[in-house]
């Protein structure tokens, strides 16, 4: 498998995000969302739901995730305000660090995005509340790596 695209981004004192890189693997697996479950699951990424990415700024501050895009595209805004605009399509597989900023920009009408996290972890839905800006940030630093990469099994997902 080719090596992702890497995007790193500074926390903006809202959305924390990771000094892990988000990973993004182009048209890594057929544009199926029962073939992506039973991939993510087979990694040992659980917990996983079918539906689109939140219209709004949001993170994780407790678990890391993956979304695959099984039908259409989406412009996503990744890493906040200030960070990068990149279209998702059919196939591509993100990979986000907890804590790092995401949000669906337009997208083509029949989205699908399948996404789990590793093990099944418990996740929650953040907004960057300035005032939560600690608290996050100790969270965020709280999460383990994952065991093993959603796509291909291996460990060491985030070599640096």
């Amino acid at each position: 498998m080719p090596d992702p695209e890497t995007y790193r981004f500074q926390n903006d004192g809202g959305i924390p995000n990771s000094p892990l890189p988000l990973l993004l693997h182009r048209a890594a697996l057929p544009a199926d969302a029962g073939a992506m479950e039973r991939r993510f699951a087979a990694n040992g990424w659980t917990g996983a739901w079918r539906n689109g990415i939140y219209p709004f700024h949001h993170f994780h501050s407790i678990a890391h995730e993956v979304l695959g895009i099984a039908r259409g595209s989406v412009r996503a805004a990744l890493g906040g305000p200030g960070g990068a605009v990149l279209e998702l399509r059919e196939g591509d597989v993100v990979v986000i660090p907890a804590g790092v900023g995401h949000r669906n920009l337009g997208d083509s009408g029949d989205l699908l995005v399948v996404g789990a996290y590793p093990g099944g972890a418990e996740w929650d839905l953040r907004r960057g509340d300035p005032a939560e800006h600690a608290e996050m940030v100790r969270n965020i630093a709280a999460v383990p790596l994952p065991a093993a990469d959603p796509l291909t099994g291996c460990g060491g997902i985030w070599r640096e």
